[in-house]
């Protein structure tokens, strides 16, 4: 198939979305994407997600490889910025985490002139989408492709935390999180059942025939006739062609890759394009209003934690699963999730904590190597940043399209976001010396005592941050001059195009990204087809 009424590049999270619903209100779609198939039983198995993220050989089948550029307030490390290069892209490869998010970030976008997007408005998009174990209500959704499940038989390790958070903060135990409330402490959704991953490709693709799905096609640049765009052009192992689209392009690439397909076909910020030689269509901020979530890693040696790092207990739990399945390897390998408010904090919480009850590698992940993390049983701690202040750009390297982008989050650009990183190692801290699970906590190894007062904290955060791969904003949303695209999602200035990807976030929502992705594939098919 050479011409579709739309074309679809990018069959991630929200690619995979977009592209079904328009399917199934009966246009013709081609939906490209450049990697490969998703049968592979490291994409599908839960458990397979440690080898595929920590094996580099293994990794290269199914990440696009990048990294920062050197960053100037961590050391100048080049932190890995993981994204799947696969069928469902990185819902294939993330760790199954539910979060929608707080309502006031729907709420925020609203107000800020986006007009569609508040909470009540994106509301019937989250509900579409999901299957929800316990079934529909008010706020929770049924029978839809991404079935959404509560982690199960939590370690003790995760089940003393939700107490000790609970008690040493004074939040409340949520039933869900996902719910009316978001401040508190609860097991952690996922985005897995029956010992599968519910990738959106696993979810959004199934046999409908009015949509062709392209794999190992990589979109070069877009085609144009005026200020129109009319489709698309790929390099495949046969050659270059080009997918003609009679009525629109959407593009999901995510939040590097629909950036830099519009810096290539020249919509961005003119003064870079003409520093690329490359002609400019239209003069937009695209790019700009890179930010991500950070995570500090701290692990406790607690007995109840249970797991090991090692290759007998990963062979153990790989066949537990073949045998009898309903394990440990069948589902996500984090547990608990704490929502809390910083000293900062205004009208939603601003710290997320993720607990892992495994032992972590240190101090940081960003050598292209197997990282040998402790072999005893640890619960590692992730106070996380969620709203960050500092912000970053994608930029091009060259006009070359095989050329990865320059991805600059501007980690620690702002002082406040390391204030409020150090307050949630300290916060993690009292909740770890909380009777409720005080006595099974042998010692804190990371970063440990060598790092326990605040002057020592400062100096050694930039070599422990760690992004949470959950970076937006770069086409931003809007109805002012910062925006790429309205908030129909058609990009500013330019005809027959969209973005629908987390790259369209104006700030970044409250939690985990994957479910608000995917929501915007879905609200963005609602958009197109009302």
């Amino acid at each position: 198939m050479t011409e579709a009424d739309y074309v679809v590049v990018g069959a991630g999270s929200a690619g995979c979305a977009v592209a079904s619903r328009l399917a199934e209100h009966g246009a013709s779609v081609v939906l490209i994407e450049a990697g490969g198939p998703d049968k592979s039983r490291f994409v599908r198995v839960p458990g397979m997600i440690a080898p595929m993220h920590s094996v580099p050989q293994l990794k290269k089948r199914f990440d696009w490889g990048f990294s920062t550029v050197p960053q100037k307030h961590a050391l100048e490390r080049q932190i890995p910025s993981t994204r799947g290069k696969v069928l469902g892209g990185s819902s294939s490869v993330n760790g199954m985490l539910f979060v929608r998010g707080n309502r006031a970030d729907y709420d925020g976008w609203a107000a800020e002139g986006c007009d569609g997007w508040s909470y009540d408005d994106v509301l019937p998009s989250f509900k579409r989408m999901e299957d929800w174990e316990e079934g529909a209500n008010e706020l929770r959704g049924a029978g839809g492709p991404i079935k959404v499940t509560r982690q199960r038989d939590l370690t003790e390790a995760s089940t003393s935390f939700i107490e000790s958070l609970s008690d040493t903060v004074g939040v409340p135990k949520l039933d869900d999180y996902n719910g009316a409330e978001q401040e508190g402490v609860s097991i952690f959704q996922e985005s897995a059942a029956d010992g599968l991953r519910y990738s959106s490709s696993r979810g959004y693709l199934g046999g409908n025939p009015n949509l062709r799905v392209l794999t190992k096609a990589h979109v070069t640049r877009l085609t144009f006739s005026g200020d129109r765009v009319t489709g698309v052009e790929i390099a495949e192992k046969s050659g270059t062609r080009v997918i003609t689209a009679s009525q629109e392009v959407v593009l999901a690439a995510g939040v590097f890759g629909s950036p830099h397909l519009l810096l290539l076909s020249g919509i961005g910020p003119a003064g870079h394009l003409r520093d690329m030689g490359i002609t400019v269509r239209a003069d937009l901020p695209v790019g700009k209003n890179l930010h991500d979530h950070l995570f500090v890693p701290m692990s406790f040696l607690m007995p109840s934690a249970v797991h090991r790092g090692t290759a007998l207990h990963f062979a153990s739990g790989v066949l537990t699963e073949m045998l009898r399945g309903d394990s440990w390897f069948g589902r996500t390998v984090f547990e608990a999730v704490g929502f809390v408010r910083s000293s900062r904090a205004t009208d939603r919480p601003d710290i997320q904590f993720h607990t892992l009850p495994w032992s972590y590698p240190v101090p940081n992940q960003d050598a292209p190597v197997i990282h040998r993390p402790d072999k005893r049983p640890a619960l590692t701690v992730l106070p996380t940043l969620i709203y960050p202040q500092s912000r970053g750009e994608v930029r091009l390297a060259s006009s070359d399209p095989t050329a990865a982008p320059l991805i600059d989050p501007a980690y620690l650009a702002e002082p406040a976001d390391a204030d409020l990183l150090i307050e949630g190692i300290q916060l993690t801290r009292e909740i770890m010396a909380n009777k409720l699970i005080a006595g099974d906590v042998r010692a804190e190894f990371s970063p440990g005592d060598a790092f326990r007062d605040e002057t020592s904290l400062r100096r050694e955060l930039p070599n422990r941050v760690h992004s949470v791969y959950h970076p937006v904003g770069t086409c931003r949303m809007g109805a002012d001059e910062r925006a790429v695209v309205d908030p129909q999602l058609r990009v500013r200035g330019i005809e027959g195009l969209r973005v629908a990807d987390a790259s369209i976030m104006p700030t970044v929502t409250g939690g985990n990204t994957n479910a608000p992705a995917m929501m915007i594939g879905e609200r963005c098919a609602e958009l197109m087809t009302t």
